[in-house]
C-alpha cells in the first residue's frame, strides 16, 4: 500500500498494525478528531509510513461474525491531511488504504461473501459513493463484490 505525498508527487510504501497500549498516549483529540480511548474495545489499526512511527491514520474495526461482514466503525486521518479551511494536505490516500484494509479483513474472514459497511456523516454519504463505489443498504453505506473488490485492488 502507498499514499503520496502531495507536494512532491512523491510515494511512500505504508504499514497498517494493530495499535498497542502505549500508543494511545500520542493518539490526541485535536489530531485524530475523536477520543479513540473509547475505541478499546473493538480492532483499532494505525496507518504508518514504513519506517516511521508518526500515526496519520486510525481505523476503529468490529467484526460482524453472525454476518458476513465488518464494519468500519470509526476512521479519522491526521489532521494535516484533512482539508480543512481551503488548507492542503500533506498526503491523500490515508483512507483508501485504511477502507482497503478492512476489506482484505472482510475477505479473509468471509471469502466471497465479504462486505464492508460503515454509517458515515452526512456531508461524507455522496464522498463514499462517488470515490469508493459504496452503495447504501438501510442505515449503512456497504462495499461488496466487485466494488469491494476494486478498492482493494486500487489501494493494495
Amino acid at each position: 500500500m502507498e499514499i503520496t505525498e502531495v507536494a512532491t508527487g512523491r510515494k511512500h510504501r505504508v504499514q497498517i498494525d494493530p495499535v498497542a497500549s502505549t500508543d494511545y498516549k500520542r493518539i490526541t483529540k485535536s489530531r485524530y478528531f475523536f477520543n479513540w480511548k473509547d475505541f478499546k474495545s473493538t480492532n483499532v489499526f494505525k496507518l504508518t509510513i514504513e519506517g516511521s512511527s508518526d500515526i496519520l491514520g486510525l481505523v476503529s474495526l468490529i467484526d460482524h461474525k453472525g454476518e458476513p461482514r465488518v464494519e468500519i466503525k470509526l476512521l479519522a486521518v491526521s489532521e494535516e491531511n484533512v482539508t480543512l479551511k481551503r488548507k492542503v494536505k500533506q498526503y491523500v490516500d490515508i483512507a483508501g488504504c485504511l477502507i482497503a484494509y478492512a476489506c482484505r479483513r472482510s475477505i479473509n474472514l468471509f471469502a466471497e461473501n465479504a462486505c464492508v459497511s460503515l454509517k458515515p456523516k452526512t456531508n461524507l454519504k455522496k464522498h463514499y459513493e462517488k470515490k469508493y463505489g459504496m452503495i447504501r443498504t438501510g442505515g449503512s453505506w456497504c462495499l461488496l463484490g466487485q466494488d469491494l473488490l476494486n478498492v482493494l485492488h486500487k489501494y493494495l
